[in-house]
């Protein structure tokens, strides 16, 4: 009971901290009537300020352009709303959930499936059935991204802003070319092109290994040209991780840190580092997301491209390139339901999530949103986004990225022991070891 005392006090300690010092933005936008709401109607009339507190990504253009976007369009739908944005720390989801520990949920905040799910347990999230459906947010969405809207349990938890999503192994074309070398196929092809590249000085590949779900995504991308499902089985319990393709999953990757694939600071290096090695033309190659695409172009122009992942021999290769690591989720934008403004909050929700898709077309060349806005892209899609686009409909498969894991245990294991797997001193029988005794507590 002690314990349990000393965690919640710290807890609620560690939240102050947060809400104080996450970095916050104060815009002011305003309020315009949703159909039906008592509370926004009066706030219209009276004129009254309202303050709401918004936990929100803003780490860089592809994140600042869509939020300071919807910001400006709230402005003049919402003219009594003030928002305080509360930057979204790199943590994985932890100053998130340890918010929630202490009861210090924001008003709105941007939240994955794990995190949801976790937060349904406690009831400290809002069910946003009617508040979808009143803004016609619930007819917007897409239909091949209605699946990312509903729960299991078929209630709305978030309203979702991004689409189907993929992870990309991008690389810069000028650097291959300069040291005489193709894009590999194999991972014998990818182990000389490493060889090559540190002798040359060039970080092969950056990773910003501070962070868990991209280390498991470069563990899932691998995993992938053994098995299609990847971590998405792991996680519905469809397999197991001593199945024989996640060893040789665990097996490349150890191979490859230990080739020196990643420099050796990589479990200590953040997003913004690992950016600019790349973007400034220190590192060969990259992983993230395709959101990445229109800063990668912007600093790199035609010298950057994304590959298909290597695999074990060119046949699985081949056979690989319609499956790809990411997909969809449950995620976007939540809100708290001891707000004092709950249903003022779940409106704004639905209108920020909205034109962030906007911004998202609009500005940033992405197609890949979950709600159609009826607007097009001001320029051509950048040449990245373009393939892109025309291999999506070859797609036969994807798997999940961490947020949109459904089991919290596995979550948290699997982002653990992917960062440790980035050393030379962590052997691939550990790794299997250590997510074996995760899922066995997972399914106990």
């Amino acid at each position: 009971m002690k314990k349990r005392l000393l965690s919640v006090l710290l807890a609620a300690t560690m939240a102050a901290s947060l809400m104080a010092g996450c970095g916050s933005q104060t815009t002011t936008t305003t309020d315009t009537s949703a159909a039906g709401v008592a509370e926004t109607e009066s706030t219209k009339e009276s004129g009254d300020k309202v303050k709401l507190s918004i936990y929100a990504q803003y780490a860089d253009d592809d994140t600042r352009i869509p939020y300071d976007y919807a910001v400006e369009q709230l402005a003049k739908e919402y003219p009594n709303v003030e928002l305080e944005l509360i930057v979204q720390s790199q943590d994985d989801g932890m100053t998130l959930s340890t918010l929630a520990a202490s009861n210090n949920l924001p008003d709105i905040f941007q939240a994955g499936t794990e995190i949801i799910n976790s937060l349904r347990e406690t009831n400290q999230v809002m069910i946003l059935n009617d508040v979808a459906k009143e803004t016609g947010f619930e007819d917007k969405v897409y239909d091949s991204c209605k699946e990312l809207l509903y729960a299991d349990d078929g209630n709305i938890y978030a309203f979702p802003y991004a689409g189907q999503e993929y992870v990309l192994w991008y690389y810069n074309k000028a650097i291959f070319k300069a040291c005489g070398l193709e894009v590999p196929k194999t991972y014998e092809e990818l182990l000389k092109c490493i060889e090559v590249f540190n002798s040359s000085g060039i970080t092969p590949m950056s990773m910003f290994g501070q962070e868990g779900w991209v280390t498991t995504a470069m563990y899932d991308a691998i995993a992938t040209r053994y098995t299609a499902g990847g971590i998405k089985d792991l996680d519905e319990g469809k397999a197991q991780i001593t199945d024989q393709a996640y060893v040789d999953a665990a097996n490349t990757m150890s191979q490859l840190v230990n080739a020196g694939m990643f420099s050796a600071d990589v479990s200590n290096t953040n997003y913004d580092q690992a950016s600019a090695l790349f973007l400034e033309r220190g590192a060969a190659m990259f992983l993230n997301g395709q959101w990445y695409i229109e800063d990668a172009t912007k600093a790199l122009g035609e010298d950057v491209g994304w590959m298909y992942y290597p695999a074990p021999d060119e046949a699985s290769y081949e056979a690989g390139k319609t499956v790809f690591a990411g997909g969809g989720s449950t995620s976007g934008y939540a809100v708290n339901p001891d707000s004092e403004n709950a249903e003022l909050a779940a409106e704004v929700a639905a209108f920020i999530s909205e034109k962030y898709c906007e911004a998202k077309v609009l500005y940033r060349s992405n197609p890949l949103v979950a709600v159609d806005t009826g607007v097009t892209a001001e320029t051509e899609l950048t040449p990245m986004m373009q393939e892109l686009s025309d291999v999506i409909p070859t797609i036969t498969s994807t798997t999940k990225f961490t947020w949109g894991l459904t089991n919290s245990i596995f979550n948290t294991g699997i982002m653990d022991q992917t960062k440790f797997l980035l050393s030379t001193q962590y052997t691939a029988d550990e790794f299997v070891e250590e997510m074996d005794s995760v899922i066995k507590r997972m399914n106990d």
